[in-house]
């Protein structure tokens, strides 16, 4: 893998990105999709048919994308290829600054996906790139819940996935990746705030999408000899973001789950309500190319949860 792993914020151009396919397996009704937290059934077909797409948006946008799965090998494949939750690569890993580093399953049914990964991602990487020892007091981080927002700073939210214990035993290693503060805040346990990007994302270098709530919500500002407490607008404004608070967001996963492809580009879900980002005189100008995942976001995740960017420029 001639890869060099480098991301400083959350909408650069996207160069190189880790996906990985559909489970083949179908969730056949509302009973099974309820009692495996997806939101509603999903027909593997469908869903296999949705992934090709956004990988072919992504590729035509001239992004590298690594379907980790291929490079299992048999043995791995046979198990993999039955987790129903794969397909949200976002969570395994998180690239801060040029150091991978990895999460932990905040649920025991996808620890398998983060052994099969890890591992692979050691052969990848040096042990300096990918440093697989940083998560070993880790109980449960999941990396949708974090948000590079500049080279200064990382938002991280401990809630349903992600423990506080675990982000104090990370904080050291993102320090020593690059990054000057951790705003760390603490949203409601429900499942529509299961991660940060469920609830808010970046819409550009100075954009950040919010759900209102936000706004009443604190926010621990942690640097490597001292913490204080900021509101969430105070702490993004801060760090350079005008910020959208809105009250529109109908669908959790397709009207904030998108992914930026570059500066001026977001891909987005067919569903999202697009007029959340015409309320805005900057969202107004972003090329947005949309993708029909209806399948995949029935598992009760969106385009960002099913990417892991490697490298932006």
């Amino acid at each position: 893998m001639n890869i060099h792993p480098n991301c400083w914020n959350e909408y650069g151009e996207l160069k190189t990105v880790v996906v990985c396919s559909p489970s083949h397996l179908d969730v056949p009704d509302q009973q099974t999709a309820t009692d495996v937290q997806w939101e509603k059934a999903v027909k593997q077909k469908k869903a296999q048919e949705n992934h090709e797409e956004m990988i072919r948006a992504m590729e035509d946008a001239g992004v590298h994308v690594i379907d980790y799965s291929v490079h299992l090998s048999r043995e791995e494949l046979l198990l993999n290829e039955k987790l129903i939750n794969r397909i949200f690569v976002r969570d395994l890993a998180c690239v801060f600054g040029n150091t991978i580093l990895p999460g932990a399953a905040g649920t025991s049914m996808r620890r398998p996906e983060y052994f099969q990964s890890h591992r692979l991602f050691q052969q990848w990487f040096d042990e300096r790139t990918f440093q697989m020892q940083s998560n070993n007091q880790l109980k449960a981080l999941e990396y949708g819940d974090v948000m590079i927002l500049n080279n200064d700073a990382v938002f991280i939210n401990a809630g349903i996935r992600t423990s506080i214990e675990s982000i104090e035993a990370l904080q050291g290693s993102i320090f020593k990746a690059g990054f000057q503060e951790i705003g760390v805040i603490d949203l409601p346990r429900r499942p529509d705030t299961m991660h940060l990007d469920m609830n808010c994302n970046v819409a550009g270098k100075s954009i950040f999408i919010a759900k209102s709530y936000m706004s009443y919500l604190p926010v621990e500002v942690v640097t490597e000899n001292d913490f204080r407490y900021e509101m969430t607008g105070d702490f993004l404004k801060r760090h350079g973001f005008e910020i959208e608070w809105t009250s529109e967001i109908k669908h959790t996963v397709a009207d904030i789950n998108f992914l930026n492809l570059d500066p001026e580009t977001l891909l987005i879900s067919t569903k999202a309500n697009k007029s959340i980002l015409k309320n805005h005189p900057t969202l107004r100008k972003k090329k947005l190319i949309e993708i029909d995942v209806n399948e995949l976001e029935n598992g009760g995740g969106g385009i960002r949860c099913m990417t892991l960017p490697l490298e932006r420029g």
